[in-house]
């Protein structure tokens, strides 16, 4: 390589061809050139050479520099809004809208305003991290450690793993009772297994390949997703079920608030890793609204629409189609007793899609899952962002296939785990982002990869703490329900309120607990 060549990759700076498998950057604003990653002779550098030979993303938590972010102008915004339209335009948010009358009993507008509350409470952490990505050029693990610190973040890096790895199984579980509504022949871990092969190929390709996907993927499931509507529409069979009171509907409403909470606030942190290689100049508000716009769009419609066909499985009197299906084949078998009558073969086909869009929704989790193991340390940094792809969905598939038989009961659970831990995280990170460093001017991107340079983590550790004390005392589940929960519903289950006190308890906590490590500690 030539000297000017060099000056090109590092933008002016003295180039360091040992950079390659050391896991910190020499450079004073931090960030990391992408030819680094395969100079030497080491077998990191090799394997890179041979991923970069195919077109796959080399590049892992290392700070993106200015001059190879060129997700610019209005695409970029297509980018960001698809991404998130396409992963959530699916049949796993589908099959979370059923959940308001198959588990809580709502009604069809009690069940409707939940989904549009929660939500909009959700998914806003999403969006103002999403912003995170261009200003600073980290991902958002990466960014946890200017709140948790380099040791303290591994507690985060372990939620965020379990989340990462538990959507992917629980999507691929939905995925898979399509393809066997479809055909009865083939069995659950088939279906699995085809759907994890093909979000591996994309999530290997990483993060331009993956926009490229999503930017496209979301036409054809919204096509079925309307010709559902449409077939069901006609069909006479939604039946207004009416709103419940008392207690028992407000215990109903806090359960259902918090599984879609969960579900939607599930990206929170993802979100900074797709807009990394935005230039910093890009506008905040633009992003904010263009992840806004991607998120909150495919949510009401699907969910909403979900609600609506489920109310047919309380029609009486004969042989109820809708409940056979979805007895049989939950979510799948729900869409084929709407298509399949009217549509024939054709139906199939609609739900052979349908069933693929499960790709969509989990290329995010499998890319962010192997960018989240990097932050344990310098060893898991050193391990390519690519082999940690494949890691994750051999793990993942491997719970796929054994939680298949209870997916309704551990789909509930899940997404209100999700609600609980991010509440957490996002009452503490705000908190740290608002009041203590005051806004994004408060940063010092360059020391994301120096210990010693980083807050010691002890306040968020230990606010984090609080926060499942909050939690637990706010939480309603089948094996354990707080004593303030037993306030918010009709005793004995009471209602959820573990995601509001985490979130409370997280954020108040941290404001003493950091005033304090501030003053004894300096940083």
């Amino acid at each position: 390589m030539s000297d000017i060549e060099k000056q090109n990759v590092t933008g002016g700076k003295e180039y360091q061809p040992n950079y390659d498998h050391r896991g910190s950057s020499n450079y004073a604003d931090g960030t990391v050139p992408g030819e680094s990653f395969a100079i030497g002779e080491t077998w990191y550098a090799k394997l890179q050479r041979l991923a970069g030979k195919y077109g796959v993303e080399q590049r892992g938590i290392e700070r993106v520099p200015e001059e190879e972010r060129v997700d610019v102008g209005f695409k970029s915004l297509l980018n960001t809004g698809t991404m998130w339209l396409s992963a959530n335009m699916v049949v796993s948010s589908f099959a979370l809208g059923l959940l308001g009358k198959s588990v809580y009993n709502l009604g069809f507008v009690d069940a409707v305003l939940v989904i549009l509350f929660f939500n909009l409470i959700g998914i806003l952490p999403v969006c103002y991290y999403s912003t995170f990505g261009p200003r600073f050029g980290l991902r958002q693990m990466v960014l946890s450690r200017f709140f948790f610190g380099w040791h303290g973040v591994k507690l985060v890096g372990v939620f965020n793993t379990l989340a990462c790895v538990g959507w992917s199984a629980v999507n691929c579980i939905v995925g898979a009772q399509l393809i066997y509504a479809v055909n009865n022949d083939v069995p659950g871990f088939a279906g699995i297994i085809i759907i994890s092969i093909c979000t591996l190929i994309i999530c290997l390709f990483g993060y331009k390949v993956v926009h490229v996907y999503e930017f496209w993927s979301w036409i054809p499931t919204f096509i079925v997703f309307l010709i559902t509507l449409g077939i069901f529409a006609h069909s006479g069979d939604f039946v207004n079920m009416p709103m419940g009171t008392g207690k028992v509907e407000m215990g109903s409403i806090f359960g259902f608030g918090a599984t879609i909470f969960g579900f939607a606030t599930g990206w929170s942190t993802y979100a900074a890793d797709y807009t990394v290689y935005m230039p910093s100049s890009t506008s905040r508000v633009k992003v904010f609204f263009a992840t806004f716009t991607g998120l909150i769009i495919p949510l009401l419609f699907t969910e909403i629409l979900a609600a609506a066909v489920m109310t047919a499985t309380s029609i009486n009197g004969g042989d109820n189609i809708y409940m056979e299906g979805y007895e049989s084949s939950g979510a799948g078998g729900l869409l084929a007793a709407v298509l399949f009558p009217k549509l024939g073969g054709f139906g199939r086909f609609c739900l052979i899609l349908m069933a693929l869009s499960i790709v969509a929704n989990n290329c995010p989790n499998v890319y962010s899952v192997a960018l989240t193991m990097q932050i344990f340390g310098r060893w898991t940094q050193r391990i390519p962002r690519f082999v940690w792809t494949i890691i994750g969905t051999c793990v993942y598939v491997a719970i796929a296939i054994a939680g298949y038989s209870h997916f309704e009961e551990a789909l509930d659970h899940f997404l209100v785990f999700i609600g609980y831990w991010l509440a957490i995280y996002t009452g503490i990170v705000l908190t740290d982002h608002f009041v203590f460093k005051r806004g994004f001017s408060g940063y010092r991107p360059e020391y994301y990869d120096q210990p010693s340079k980083l807050p010691h983590g002890i306040a968020a550790v230990v606010a984090f703490c609080f926060g499942i004390v909050g939690m637990v005392v706010g939480m309603s589940q089948v094996w354990f329900v707080g004593p303030i929960a037993l306030h918010a519903g009709e005793a004995p289950i009471g209602g959820d309120v573990g995601f509001e006190l985490a979130f409370a308890f997280a954020a108040v906590s941290y404001l003493g607990l950091r005033t304090l490590e501030l003053k004894y500690f300096g940083r």
